[in-house]
């Protein structure tokens, strides 16, 4: 009942604060450290107890990890043309997003779905918008899917237009995480 509770906080305040206020560092510390405390105080007790299962990986560790890829995988996208002119931009505004979406998403999964988790390593060039998927290893299907397209708005000019899709909901939706303007010319292609 305490990690449904704790899992609903989290929850909670990503949705409430828009991302401004991302449930990481602090909480995630926090809930990991509980948990530990649980585990060591469950030892000695016959009741049962809400801990996690340690294992190899933990799953916070698991998140940081893929948190971490995730922004290779983004530079790697960018390329050496596009990557120097929004990588700032994209560290402030999007990126923040971007980890948020990952931490919601994976931390709704038990453990046992975690270790089967990847980050795809290739994001896709000249004018397709991938630019990493998370998906289960084992069965080859997508739990979240990040990409970026290059939008053009008469008399504005280009925008990158970055969003997500997700296994939720089939990947129907449009997640909206933001657009960096880039100028009135047409952009280089993608890892250019």
């Amino acid at each position: 009942m305490r990690n449904w509770i704790q899992k609903s906080l989290v929850i909670i305040v990503a949705f409430l604060t828009f991302g401004i206020i991302s449930p990481t560092h602090i909480l995630w510390e926090n809930l990991l450290v509980d948990k530990v405390n649980q585990k060591s105080i469950s030892t000695h007790s016959t009741q049962p107890s809400y801990t996690i299962e340690l294992t190899d990986e933990q799953p916070n560790s698991f998140v940081e990890d893929t948190i971490i890829q995730a922004k290779e995988q983004s530079l790697l996208k960018f390329g050496s043309r596009i990557g120097p002119v929004i990588t700032n931009e994209f560290d402030q505004i999007i990126f923040p997003k971007i980890q948020e979406a990952i931490e919601f998403t994976l931390f709704n999964l038990d453990d046992e779905s975690l270790k089967t988790l990847v980050i795809s390593e290739k994001p896709t060039g000249n004018n397709s918008e991938k630019m990493f998927h998370i998906y289960d290893s084992t069965s080859g299907y997508d739990i979240i899917r990040f990409h970026v397209r290059t939008d053009r708005k008469p008399q504005d000019g280009y925008f990158f237009n970055f969003h997500y899709h997700s296994a939720s909901d089939q990947f129907f939706k449009h997640y909206q995480l933001g657009d960096i303007y880039w100028s009135k010319n047409m952009p280089p292609k993608w890892m250019s």
